[in-house]
């Protein structure tokens, strides 16, 4: 896995899977390298041992953007770049266009009416496509900014503490939109530090470099608020 600052091992004989169509937290103290884990995966640090693999194919055996189309990273902070909420949600498309990988414009490809009913179907019915992204609240940006991701239906979707901050409904919210990548087939793996939600069917702590503890989502159920 991971070595980062020379000698310094970050993590010590750590291996762990995620099945499409699950949802996995990871929790942990601060410091432990929750982040570090999923940045590695995203492949956006570097890691000089250990491997990561998608359906059995080596992260190596991929260009970095092939990787990255495929394993979506979600940081704490939303970065919502765009004049309005539609143009947010088509920047992966807008960029496309621009890199020669597609010839249509990014309006064609993902109409207003499209964008309407794919958000209202995510729950974000009150967020508005022609609002300026940065008038929008932080559990609405979080929102925005993960239904852009399902959007472009990654096959691993890495959520890095992206509800901290907000409040329990928005939260919620955030959490229902995970849950729905992972039923269309997405792997989803979250950092978290709230209490069990019985949204995740496993449970692993990351602690002094180890997974020291792995607990079924159902042992926790009676500590979160559904199953």
């Amino acid at each position: 896995m991971p070595q980062q600052g020379g000698d310094h091992t970050v993590f010590r004989d750590l291996s762990f899977h995620v099945d499409a169509g699950e949802v996995v937290d990871i929790t942990g103290p601060s410091g432990a390298g929750k982040s570090t884990l999923l940045t590695a995966f995203a492949r956006l640090n570097a890691h000089t041992t250990g491997t990561f693999a998608l359906d059995g194919k080596d992260s190596d055996s991929f260009t970095p953007q092939q990787w990255r189309v495929r394993v979506s990273y979600l940081p704490q902070t939303s970065t919502l770049i765009g004049d309005t909420v539609a143009d947010v949600i088509r920047l992966p498309w807008t960029l496309a266009v621009r890199q020669g990988e597609r010839k249509q414009e990014p309006a064609d490809m993902l109409a207003d009416e499209h964008i309407r009913q794919l958000l209202d179907a995510m729950g974000c019915a009150d967020i508005q496509l022609d609002r300026n992204p940065r008038d929008l609240s932080g559990g609405q940006a979080a929102r925005v900014s993960l239904a852009r991701t399902i959007l472009t239906k990654p096959r691993v979707l890495l959520a890095d503490e992206v509800d901290a901050g907000l409040d329990e409904e928005n939260a919620d919210k955030v959490a229902d939109l995970l849950k729905r990548a992972a039923e269309q087939g997405a792997g989803v793996v979250r950092i978290r530090h709230r209490a069990p939600d019985g949204r995740a069917s496993r449970i692993m702590v990351l602690n002094g470099g180890e997974l020291s503890e792995q607990q079924a989502a159902a042992a926790a159920q009676g500590e979160g608020r559904r199953a």
